[in-house]
């Protein structure tokens, strides 16, 4: 399972993985051109007992003796000294500060007595001179002091043809290995932290009992939908549940979060896909109609307001509960604004509510005080 989750992670942010690969391909053939190219000669040398031993005892002595690493690892560091680089240095009459970017490393081979020198440097003559020069002074001074054994070369180096550093079809294939690899990481990464905040995102707009947008984010969601459609017309209203202004504080929070969430789905059920519904007090709800006409808001708060009448029932707790709904509602049109839309449908839901003879009203900018066929002498008021 957690496999195919990120599977699904990286197909989805496949384009970073491809910019991060193409970054780190960039990155390494840019580097690459502007590197200094670096050559590497390599010489060997074998140890072996002194012909001046003879063949009898002391050289089988002799033979023995190498086995005991610590004389090759001898040989080894005298190569590496630094008096040793300098006579060589000497020798081949160049400056030291020449020579400032070179190195020289000596190790002995695994399970031998072979010595390995490498010389590393910007130009290629100058690295086997200057490897050939250490092992002449090295096998000048073992020859010095140590009658036993002797250093001899096994192959002289040579001037290399091409650098080993650096490498841009190498390269460029690590880089484009690492960069698809840091791009995975990075959309884990992102999908991992996207997602804690896209959760906290969601809890702020979203109320905890009725799974419906807050007050607050509904109010953001009116003044979207006016900037994007400035010239159409927008209708807002407000589904007070009168029947439980005395009655929710005293219910358990579950028959509550589980009444609220009834009313929830019967809204959903006659209100349109794009239509928006939101909470916005604790005994009310707050729909948003988009393209929504006067006689068309009207069509639909009746269907809502008759849905809502029948009396709720909470088996758990055994309640029928009257929700004794009220509706009111406003129309935008320009040049109204968004709070001023939301203010027109808040005034209207409270005249619906000290109105037990008429649960709904609807206020339209076309028409003033427009509310239910049944009431013309409003509809003949003058406008505000």
């Amino acid at each position: 399972m957690e496999i195919r989750l990120y599977m699904q992670m990286l197909r989805k942010g496949w384009w970073l993985i491809t910019v991060a690969t193409l970054i780190s391909v960039a990155v390494s053939l840019g580097i690459s051109y502007m590197a200094t190219p670096m050559y590497k000669s390599t010489a060997t040398f074998i140890i072996t007992p002194s012909a001046n031993l003879g063949t009898g005892r002391d050289a089988v002595s002799g033979l023995n003796t190498l086995d005991n690493r610590s004389v090759i690892a001898t040989y080894a560091e005298i190569m590496n000294s630094s008096r040793i680089y300098q006579e060589a240095i000497n020798s081949l009459k160049v400056s030291p500060g020449a020579l400032k970017n070179y190195s020289v490393a000596a190790v002995v081979l695994p399970d031998s007595s072979v010595l390995e020198l490498t010389v590393t440097g910007p130009n290629p003559d100058a690295t086997a001179q200057i490897a050939n020069a250490i092992g002449l002074q090295s096998i000048i001074y073992t020859r010095s002091y140590n009658a036993v054994f002797d250093m001899n070369f096994l192959d002289m180096a040579a001037p290399p043809s091409s650098p080993y550093s650096p490498q841009p079809l190498r390269d460029a294939g690590l880089a484009a290995v690492i960069g698809a690899v840091f791009g995975a990481i990075l959309v884990i990464l992102s999908e991992q932290i996207q997602t804690p905040l896209e959760a906290y995102r969601q809890r702020n707009r979203v109320d905890n009992q009725t799974g419906v947008n807050n007050a607050r984010y509904f109010r953001t969601l009116v003044e979207q939908e006016v900037a994007e459609h400035p010239g159409d017309e927008m209708s807002i209203g407000i589904i007070q549940l009168h029947g439980l202004t005395d009655l929710i504080s005293n219910m358990p929070p579950s028959a509550t979060q589980r009444l609220l969430r009834t009313v929830r789905d019967k809204l959903r059920q006659e209100l349109r896909g794009n239509d928006v519904i939101g909470r916005w007090t604790d005994t009310s709800f707050i729909v948003m109609l988009p393209a929504t006409s006067g006689p068309a808001t009207k069509r639909i708060f009746e269907r809502i307001f008759q849905a809502l009448v029948p009396p709720v029932t909470i088996n758990q707790y055994a309640l029928d509960i009257s929700l004794d709904p009220r509706i009111g509602g406003s129309v935008y049109q320009a040049p109204l604004s968004p709070e001023e839309v939301l203010e027109r449908a808040e005034s209207t839901v409270e005249d619906a509510r000290k109105d037990t003879a008429r649960p709904i009203y609807v206020w339209d900018l076309k028409n003033p005080f427009w509310v239910e066929e049944n009431h013309e002498e409003d509809q003949q008021q003058p406008s505000p």
